[in-house]
């Protein structure tokens, strides 16, 4: 009874130890007990079971056959009985029913299933390992975790994630950020590949969904979907801009994300180094949503073509370097962000044409404006031919004054005469 005793104690420790399931480990070893005894007391193609009590550690053994009604039904000689002989071993019996005999617990059993069993209990461990580890980042996708960086192998980070290892691709990596062995930091969970040696736990520092679950870490707004981050165009190393929502009025989704005196939007820059990120208020009008992604450059006037998604945007001259940005990275950004090809020109440097009217997008603040401009062009032509008459009318007196300021100097000349 001691030695079940310390045998059960060993087998939940063991599975503490792995973090298995205790009913998991018994199972793999009542399975390696079974196959152990079929192998050196039973014949190949039986159905030997074993079970294990987990308070007192007793094995019990037994031999499982399946009632048949003819010869025909019969698929394994080894387990199949007919009926009439199956019900010699237990009364009662129908057809399909099984039927359990109770087999001997051998002396030399427990030495020589423990050597046998061995190979079989450490592999079914491991494949349980796997399966455990698997299931658990499956559900951490596109979810941050701790991590540190374990070694280099090339271009590769491989890092150290608590129970196994991810691995950090070069198209993961922020472009002059530093990876030495060591360091600590947060990656985000971008893929989980399941191959012959266990989970292949794909990391990312470099995507835009990081970025995001930066934000829902350090945002209680965005965690609860209070506030939503609509959209999210990234440089990794350089500049993020991320568009904000919320359906509630009452809150500022801008403000929010910022926090009091920058103290959320920091917390996520102490983890990017010196990229930058700029937060914008979506909107569904996309003249007003391109407007915002251009910032801090000041729009004067956006032209939209919905057909090919491409908008004309007009800046004034002295806001064209912020428009555009460092190597064209603030369109760029704005582009991505937005959905729309951006093209950026000088305010005044444009001339619309018929096919540019056709083309300008008929948003409800557009028809709003020609609304109200029709009327006040009407009168402005009604004024205009007034003026023109009167000008018209005008110019005779002025002719005829010049014509008696030319008098006075005939009269001179003739005086001189």
């Amino acid at each position: 009874m001691p030695e079940s005793v310390s045998y059960v104690a060993a087998v939940k420790q063991l599975a503490l130890e792995k973090g298995l399931n205790e009913a998991t480990v018994f199972e793999i070893i009542e399975s390696a007990i079974a196959a152990a005894y079929r192998k050196d007391y039973g014949r190949p193609g039986q159905h030997i079971a074993a079970k294990i009590d987990p308070k007192s550690g007793a094995i019990k053994i037994w031999r499982v056959h399946k009632a048949v009604k003819n010869e025909e039904e019969i698929e394994n000689p080894a387990v199949d009985l007919l009926l009439p002989d199956a019900k010699k071993l237990k009364r009662g019996v129908k057809a399909g029913d099984e039927i359990e005999v109770p087999l001997p617990f051998k002396e030399d059993f427990g030495r020589i299933a423990a050597q046998t069993a061995k190979q079989v209990i450490i592999q079914r461990i491991r494949e349980a390992e796997r399966e455990i580890l698997y299931n658990e980042f499956k559900e951490k996708e596109h979810q941050i975790v701790n991590a540190a960086v374990q070694q280099n192998e090339g271009r590769t980070v491989i890092v150290s994630l608590g129970k196994t290892s991810g691995v950090l691709l070069p198209s993961g990596q922020v472009p002059g950020e530093p990876y030495s062995v060591g360091r600590r930091m947060r990656v985000i969970v971008q893929e989980v590949e399941e191959t012959i040696r266990g989970p292949r736990i794909i990391v990312s520092r470099s995507s835009a969904d990081f970025i995001e679950q930066l934000f829902a870490l350090e945002v209680p707004e965005i965690a609860s979907g209070t506030v939503k981050i609509k959209n999210a165009a990234r440089e990794p190393g350089a500049r993020t801009k991320i568009a904000v929502w919320a359906d509630d009025d009452n809150i500022d989704p801008v403000g929010s994300a910022v926090g009091q005196r920058g103290s959320r939007v920091q917390a996520v820059l102490s983890e990017l180094g010196e990229e930058k990120v700029d937060i914008i208020l979506y909107d569904d009008d996309p003249k007003t949503y391109i407007a915002s992604a251009l910032s801090p450059a000041k729009v004067t006037k956006i032209t939209l073509r919905k057909g090919d998604k491409r908008a004309k945007v007009e800046i004034p001259e002295d806001q064209l370097s912020l428009a555009i940005g460092r190597h064209g990275q603030n369109v760029r950004l704005a582009s991505r962000l937005t959905g729309w090809e951006l093209d950026i020109v000088e305010s005044g440097t444009v001339k619309e044409t018929p096919e540019a009217q056709e083309e300008e997008a008929p948003t409800p603040q557009k028809e709003a404006e020609e609304t109200k401009s029709k009327p006040k062009t009407s009168k402005k032509k009604d004024t205009t031919k007034s003026p023109a008459r009167t000008n018209k009318a005008a110019a005779k007196p002025k002719v005829k004054k010049a014509a008696t300021k030319k008098s006075p100097a005939q009269k001179g000349k003739k005086t001189g005469a």
